[in-house]
């Protein structure tokens, strides 16, 4: 098992680049429905149904669900999270845990160990900003895929991913500090593209891919393209559609001519779909979770020519 060759068998089956975000939320109305929050009551138990029946109305449309931790954390409800990865593996989906862990050394070891052992994630994301220390010890589960933040999908990424990196070694005696030439200075979202190719160098490829991905907000078109054009051996997760504004046209420059090289997730706008679609009342969750993926794959599957 290899998690980018098994994606991209998935891909290929189902016609679906679709990632269904499973965050589960219950504060507010319009999201988790209230009859289970009733009926149910504890958090580990309300989660579980909630999920398994997103799973179940949708598993043969789409190749991957992607878990964020921080949803499971809050309502202590990681033992929901485990039987969630469990279910969604008995219904031929892989699974991206969205854990975005970030750190070095033996706790950076012990993130891995935990995400792919203890939950057993197929995937995962990381923040690559410490530098490669802290991602080696991800990469060295070598069937597991790493997707790596280069370029997020939030208004205020702007404040350090889209400013000017410069190398300085590159910088000749000659040059004062007001004289940098322009081909030295990088933004730090397109430096962090080229450390993920430079990482990707030696491992093993399949269909022309690795298992190290990045991650590159639907929000941002224009620096998808870029990044695209750098990241050459890497799927791209692609957030951001849906909820947070993001269309089918955005996403287009992610995937090659074949239709390969991306996931587009969405959360909030399948989960809770429902809650924006009126023809299907609480109860039917699972019902409009499952129209709305139809739709976003008629739509998406037209721009990237799968």
């Amino acid at each position: 098992m290899n998690f980018i060759e098994d994606l991209i068998q998935l891909i290929k089956e189902k016609k679906s680049v679709v990632s269904m975000g499973l965050d589960p939320r219950m504060d507010n109305e319009g999201e988790i429905p209230q009859y289970l929050i009733e009926e149910l009551k504890e958090p580990n138990k309300i989660i579980t149904e909630f999920n398994k029946i997103l799973i179940e109305n949708t598993y043969e449309l789409i190749p991957v669900v992607k878990p964020q931790i921080a949803f499971y954390e809050k309502y202590e409800a990681l033992g929901a999270l485990k039987e969630t990865i469990k279910f969604a593996h008995k219904n031929d989906l892989l699974v991206i845990l969205d854990a975005k862990r970030n750190d070095i050394g033996s706790t950076s070891e012990a993130y891995a160990y935990s995400l792919f052992k203890n939950f057993k994630a197929d995937a995962c994301t990381i923040n690559g900003y410490l530098g490669f220390d802290g991602v080696k010890p991800f990469l060295d589960y070598k069937e597991k895929g790493v997707f790596i933040l280069v370029k997020t999908s939030n208004p205020s990424s702007k404040e350090f991913q889209d400013i000017f990196s410069i190398k300085l070694e590159n910088i000749s005696q000659e040059i004062t500090q007001f004289e940098v030439k322009a081909q030295i200075l990088k933004r730090n979202y397109l430096q962090m593209a080229e450390l993920i190719y430079k990482w990707s160098n030696d491992l093993q490829k399949f269909s022309n891919f690795t298992n190290i991905g990045a991650v590159v907000g639907a929000t941002y078109p224009q620096e998808l393209k870029k990044i695209r054009e750098v990241v050459i051996n890497s799927f791209i997760l692609i957030p951001g559609y849906g909820a947070q504004g993001a269309q089918a046209k955005d996403i287009k420059h992610g995937f090659y001519k074949n239709g390969l090289g991306g996931l587009v997730n969405s959360s909030r706008g399948i989960i809770f779909a429902y809650n924006k679609n009126k023809q299907y009342p609480p109860e039917e969750f699972g019902k409009a979770a499952r129209y709305e993926i139809i739709d976003m794959n008629k739509s998406i599957n037209a721009e990237i020519g799968i």
